[in-house]
């Protein structure tokens, strides 16, 4: 008999690039995570569902944002085109390394090259081109389970109004539709944050900017019932109390000083054992909703996975990160140490990496039958190990991150001890009928709003703010008699506002990793919906506008091309 259930659960995002920039901010953050992260992800999910029927323990979260921009036939010619120059690159390093006599960094450069034929041959011969399609079939077969988002990975408790938030979560769930074929049972909260209901003020009232007075606000759980989502993720602080984990500091020299000075006055909830976070919870009142229930991340197994000083991927065997070579970029040096300097990277070993893994992987799964058997012998009952990770982890940063997951699978599937689930199944299986009140936060550091709302980035707010209230008094003032040329002006409103709140921005403004291009990102959605929303005041008012605005409008049109299936009246209250 097992003793308990287990499931990943990655969440796949980047914030839209089509059209906004190649190199070093750009298109190529989505060709590196495709190459890197998800086309080694669906290789192994295929093989991982050809060895068991079933789950294969993979609840898989992919952003409506990214599923749109997979789909793109613009995202789908400039991979090509990017695996075409990485291979003419390793091809051109190997025989450079070959001149000075360097056969251990040529035979490094053969494995890149190799690498990306691969990759490749997977996605135009294997998938069609169709990341999101394999995936779709996966799901179809009952291997994994797919979640969705909100559209673009909005920071849901700082959107100053609930109308905002609904668009986000309705519009994720539509989007996901159109691409997977079912409703989704569960949702990813970008940052897993989550704001109960309150008389909620906006943080920069002094200012004039969001609600100057509190006003009564939906918490996040009715929003997400509203959108017909049946459960959510969460951090275990959360859940429990005590000290956020945090998952983005070691990958951040900036994000560690911006921490410095938020920790001198952090003080976390004191923690409690009343709660278990091997058990899925109902969050809210189901008295005045569809219940909505949550899942918590396993705190003791996922320090061994999200750290990079601490954990597995720290090994200094494993490839490094950070230096490169170039022209090409492709990396022949591995992690050494987490202390050593560029300088003393050592040699990358491929053939020593093997060994590594299997010793990890059997630690791993050895540690979560450990802890489903300490739940049984404590409560007498089967519990579940929720483990959410960014996707990107696996490939990208990590880059034997899914020969490890491959390893965790197949070793998962063999155990007597731990079953491979969804979070779905399991939420039917366990039908949790207690209800919690949880706190305001989410996953980052403090285990609060502060990467997302600082000095650095509260200007972004402003903006979001204000386009905020604008796009939904455009909501409040279609009718029936509006033509379909404001109809369409308003569409596209939607859509610049969607985009200036991706919490990418925050994100990266804070990291300092692209603040520049973030910066610019708030800047240019932010302009162009001022420039939208005058051009539909004029529609309204005179019913004609210039030809510049409609210029203006096709471009916008052109280079923010998503949610074909937004409708304004997301917005309404």
């Amino acid at each position: 008999m097992t003793d308990g259930y287990f499931s990943f659960v990655l969440h796949s995002h980047l914030p839209y690039v089509i059209s906004h920039g190649q190199w070093p901010h750009g298109m190529d953050w989505l060709n590196e995570a495709a190459a890197e992260t998800y086309l080694p992800l669906v290789e192994i999910f295929r093989r991982a569902a050809g060895r068991r029927e079933g789950r294969i323990g993979i609840t898989f979260g992919v952003t409506p944002i990214l599923a749109e921009q997979l789909a793109d036939d613009r995202f789908k010619s400039s991979f090509v085109e990017y695996l075409d120059v990485k291979i003419a690159a390793a091809e051109e390093n190997r025989d450079q390394f070959e001149k000075v006599d360097d056969g251990h960094k040529a035979v490094l450069a053969v494995m890149w090259r190799d690498f990306y034929r691969h990759q490749k041959r997977l996605f135009t011969e294997e998938l069609d081109c169709d990341i999101p399609g394999a995936l779709r079939k996966l799901q179809e077969q009952g291997a994994i389970e797919i979640i969705t988002c909100a559209a673009t990975h909005g920071y849901l408790p700082l959107l100053s109004r609930d109308e905002c938030v609904r668009a986000q979560l309705k519009l994720g769930a539509a989007t996901h539709r159109k691409h997977f074929g079912t409703d989704p049972a569960g949702t990813w909260l970008p940052e897993c944050a989550y704001r109960p209901s309150y008389e909620w003020a906006s943080p920069l009232a002094d200012e004039g900017y969001g609600p100057t007075k509190p006003v009564t606000r939906k918490g996040v759980e009715q929003l997400v019932s509203e959108a017909g989502i049946k459960y959510f993720i969460v951090d275990s602080h959360l859940l429990k109390g005590g000290r956020a984990i945090g998952v983005y500091l070691d990958r951040f020299e900036a994000l560690q000083k911006l921490w410095q000075q938020f920790e001198q006055t952090y003080k976390p909830r004191e923690e409690s054992e009343e709660y278990s976070p091997y058990l899925p919870y109902l969050v809210g009142d189901p008295g005045h909703q569809e219940p909505v229930a949550f899942f918590t991340r396993d705190p003791k197994s996922g320090l061994q996975v999200w750290s990079g000083e601490h954990g597995y991927p720290g090994d200094g065997t494993f490839l490094d990160f950070h230096k490169k070579h170039f022209p090409g970029g492709h990396r022949y040096w591995r992690v050494t140490s987490s202390k050593a300097d560029l300088a003393d990277k050592q040699e990358y070993e491929p053939g020593r990496v093997d060994e590594i893994l299997e010793n990890q992987t059997s630690h791993f799964v050895d540690l979560l039958a450990g802890i489903l058997g300490e739940h049984r012998a404590s409560t007498g009952g089967e519990g579940m190990i929720t483990a959410p990770y960014d996707t990107e982890l696996f490939g990208h940063w990590w880059f034997e991150g899914p020969q490890w997951l491959d390893k965790v699978l197949a070793k998962v599937a063999g155990s007597p001890d731990v079953e491979p689930t969804s979070c779905a199944d399991f939420l039917e299986r366990a039908d949790p009928a207690t209800v919690v009140g949880l706190p305001e936060g989410s996953w980052g550091e403090g285990g609060f709003h502060y990467i997302w709302l600082n000095d650095w980035n509260r200007w972004t707010w402003r903006h979001i703010y204000q386009c905020e209230d604008r796009m939904c008094e455009v909501a409040r003032g279609l009718s029936e008699k509006s033509s379909e040329q404001t109809h369409r002006v308003a569409c596209q409103l939607g859509r610049e506002l969607l985009l200036l709140e991706s919490s990418d921005w925050q994100f990266l403004i804070s990291t300092w990793s692209a603040r520049d291009y973030a910066e610019a990102r708030v800047a240019r959605h932010s302009e162009n919906f001022d420039r939208l929303y005058e051009m539909f005041g004029r529609l309204e008012r005179d019913g004609s506008t210039g030809d510049a605005d409609w210029k203006f409008l096709e471009q916008c049109e052109q280079n923010d091309a998503v949610f074909d299936n937004l409708e304004p009246s997301l917005w309404l209250p």
